[in-house]
């Protein structure tokens, strides 16, 4: 999944690339309120009571999900997807985020960010696995 890069101080609205949004309406969580979240959930409900059921995520939608996911509660720049594999009825997917920026940007410190998502790509929990240098690499994995 390409992220738009930016340079120091270029931030997009939120701090992270706009990516296509999971859902059908294009919703966006950075320009919309709660009272626009509540419908959203209301839309979902009367989709399930039609008989639609919920939706199930692809890996590729789970790992935009969980970008945006991770953009929005740390308020920090995103790099990009590292890993999205399943993990009982949801997906867990891991997410690389620029923690301090230095100059030159290869003494940046990274973390990577680990978000649990449900079959329809709601957050369950997140957390920090790791931080490293930039020019050090990452040396971890969950494999």
């Amino acid at each position: 999944m390409a992220v738009n890069r930016r340079g120091r101080g270029e931030r997009a609205a939120g701090g992270h690339a706009r990516e296509d949004s999971y859902e059908d309406d294009s919703y966006d969580h950075d320009e919309n309120t709660a009272d626009d979240r509540e419908t959203l959930r209301t839309r979902r409900e009367r989709a399930r009571e039609a008989g639609g059921g919920p939706r199930r995520l692809t890996a590729a939608t789970a790992g935009r999900v969980a970008l945006r996911h991770i953009a929005d509660l740390t308020g920090k720049d995103v790099e990009g997807v590292t890993l999205v594999k399943p993990a009982g009825d949801g997906w867990t997917v891991e997410v690389e985020v620029v923690e301090d920026h230095r100059i030159p940007s290869s003494g940046d410190t990274l973390g990577i960010y680990a978000a649990d998502l449900d079959s329809e790509g709601d957050l369950v929990s997140y957390r920090r696995v790791r931080t490293y240098k930039r020019a050090r690499g990452d040396t971890g994995g969950v494999y």
